[in-house]
């Protein structure tokens, strides 16, 4: 995959310096052993993970084979799948065959592989605005994502790795990590709770309260297609968001509001099946909305859901200072929203 790189040096022994070159899967013997060295971005990372990432196209089974089987060594010394690494190990890895792919990707054209545009930006992470209809990474029937498009916009970049996602139709504020102690300190804090994640979000219904605390327990579940959904139940994992009331349209029919939603939790589609069960479905939603309202909705403008996430706060990674990185309302949905302001001063 064009852009993922291994975050290696190479060295004869476990005193040897890390360098600041690196190959990939393709540089690396396949008739006799590779020793590498571990450099500062492979500080703390499992090294399944690290030999992943360095040997694409390998099976996941194929490398913990080598791994169990003591043909990766660190320092000399057998290692299992689980152990971390340290800046400055030395690893011993066997030669490595793959297929050879009967067909060579196509470059894509140019203007394909566009990047957000950037809302901040350090020597440790940077914040895109992500637009919606683009998936975060590459996957099913997905040839390039954002962060395969960052990748390859920047090919000497050592790492970038996404910090969190959005679903495909949100847009907003998007982090990615630039170094691997990035990575780690702002996912701490993300299992913490200390990052604060505020989007703007349109639904069905005269919202009365200010702001509202709403707690329910979320399960997830497979549908016998396949597919991933969510529903509130008191035996799943406990969910917490706060709602505040931005605006509403109350003479409107049906009458709508635009919110904030701030996550307290993480879970997946969280705020979607918190205002679902609520009996305040998101405009667009086509998982767990008014499937008859969002065909009205496509007919007025609104082509997708209305979620937007629209404010990060976090301690920075590195330096410790407080960072918020806002991202103004997207173009379609400020247009949507200036519509409703229209027809509702016509009433």
């Amino acid at each position: 995959m064009t852009g993922c790189r291994p975050f290696v040096g190479y060295g004869s022994g476990p005193g040897r310096a890390a360098v600041e070159n690196y190959k990939e899967m393709k540089d690396l013997s396949k008739d006799s052993v590779n020793r590498l060295v571990v450099g500062e971005d492979g500080d703390g990372q499992r090294i399944d993970n690290f030999l992943q990432k360095l040997l694409k196209g390998v099976p996941k089974s194929h490398i913990y084979r080598i791994l169990r089987s003591g043909e990766v060594r660190r320092n000399r010394g057998r290692v299992g799948p689980e152990a971390r690494l340290a800046a400055g190990d030395e690893l011993r890895i066997p030669p490595i065959r793959t297929a050879a792919p009967s067909l060579r990707r196509a470059i894509p054209p140019a203007g394909v592989l566009a990047v957000p545009p950037v809302l901040y930006e350090d020597d440790a992470l940077i914040a895109l605005d992500k637009p919606a209809g683009l998936a975060v990474h590459g996957g099913s029937g997905i040839a390039y994502g954002i962060i395969e498009r960052l990748r390859h916009a920047r090919p000497d970049a050592r790492f970038l790795e996404l910090v969190h996602r959005l679903d495909r139709d949100t847009s907003g504020v998007l982090l990615v990590a630039k170094k691997r102690g990035a990575l780690t300190g702002l996912h701490a804090q993300l299992r913490e709770g200390r990052v604060d994640k505020r989007y703007f979000v349109l639904v069905r219904g005269k919202w009365r309260d200010a702001v509202r605390r709403v707690e329910l327990a979320l399960e997830t579940w497979v549908t016998g297609d396949g597919e991933r959904r969510v529903r509130v139940d008191r035996e799943g994992r406990v969910a917490r968001t706060v709602f505040r009331r931005v605006k509403t349209w109350p003479d409107l029919d049906p009458p709508l509001s635009l919110l904030e939603a701030e996550l307290e939790t993480g879970r997946t589609h969280q705020i979607r099946v918190h205002l679902t069960h609520l009996g305040y479905p998101l405009a667009g939603d086509d998982k767990y909305g008014d499937f008859a309202w969002n065909k009205v909705l496509s007919k007025q403008g609104l082509k997708r859901m209305f979620l937007h996430a629209h404010r990060i706060r976090f301690a920075h990674p590195v330096e410790g200072r407080e960072i918020v990185v806002e991202s103004p309302l997207a173009p379609d949905l400020a247009q949507f929203v200036a519509r409703l302001d229209v027809v509702a001063s016509d009433d």
